[in-house]
């Protein structure tokens, strides 16, 4: 057993690899929505690495490659082992045997997510040396469930589409960061796949969301605090949700502490369907 970069690997061939250790995941990816995952987490093959078996990959841990913090950092954007290798400790080796090579490409620090309920892998990660950063609730939703009492906006207010370089016009909208997949620098690596409207009180940006269609994520959501509880996140809600074509709703990644997301969502039927632990080792 050989742990190696997996920079000659194609995406096809990485992709079957990917379809055989998550068959019996809850979720399944097309080969399409994999390449939009990786290049949206900033996939970097040169510096992700897998187990192989002779010629054949087994387990591997796929990184994103960015700054976080002010630091570069790698992002683990798909751990897996396929099921008949599993319980060997590959994972572990992954890792240990990576972080040279991470080093040397001036790495700072190795960032992830894992479901809380995992606690097989947590173990491992706390093991390696990984602190609990931050935790999240995640939110799926059918979309024939969700109805919105969205009433129609005052004449002051209007909703348009924008693009995503807004990151100066937003200071203090956020109650708190997006996670590494759906900050600005992730979502500016994949930008044909998103639908961002703004929300502008006269020719003021006071809020803004993003969903991607295809899949029916919505990465952020955010109000100006000066003008929140009059309606208007549902509203805007409301319009992005006439731009899904997938048949659910998913608002992954926000924070716990952030009680104000959690009743909004849970007020239409959006209902957290688990949580995940965000995690950090200093290299």
């Amino acid at each position: 057993m050989v742990v190696k970069s997996l920079e000659s690997m194609s995406y096809d061939g990485l992709y079957s690899v990917w379809a055989e250790a998550f068959k019996d995941y809850a979720r399944s990816w097309t080969s399409d929505e994999y390449k939009k995952m990786l290049v949206r987490r900033g996939y970097n093959p040169s510096l992700s690495f897998g187990a192989f078996d002779g010629d054949r990959l087994v387990s591997f841990v796929l990184n994103g490659i960015g700054e976080w913090n002010s630091k570069k950092t790698a992002y683990d954007t798909g751990t897996g082992t396929i099921p008949e290798y599993r319980g060997k400790g590959l994972v572990k080796n992954i890792f240990i045997e990576s972080i040279p090579f991470l080093k040397n490409a001036d790495v700072k620090q190795c960032l992830l997510e894992v479901l809380d309920n995992n606690d097989k892998a947590i173990k491992i990660y706390k093991n390696l040396g990984f602190k609990v950063e931050r935790e999240f609730n995640y939110f799926i939703q059918n979309k024939d469930a969700i109805v919105l009492n969205a009433n129609k906006i005052e004449n002051n207010f209007l909703i348009n589409p924008i693009n995503l370089e807004i990151g100066n016009q937003i200071n203090g909208f956020w109650d708190f960061t997006p996670s590494w997949q759906n900050c600005f620098d992730s979502l500016s690596r994949e930008t044909g796949g998103f639908i961002t409207l703004g929300l502008y009180n006269e020719n003021l940006l006071i809020g803004y969301g993003i969903i991607e269609p295809s899949s029916g994520d919505i990465p952020q959501l955010a109000i100006h605090p000066d003008f929140r509880r009059r309606g208007l996140a549902t509203t805007l809600l409301a319009e992005l949700l006439k731009y899904n074509q997938a048949p659910s709703i998913r608002v992954i990644n926000t924070d716990k502490k952030c009680t104000n997301i959690t009743a909004f969502l849970e007020s239409w039927n959006i209902q957290a369907s688990g949580g995940q632990y965000e995690m950090i080792l200093d290299l």
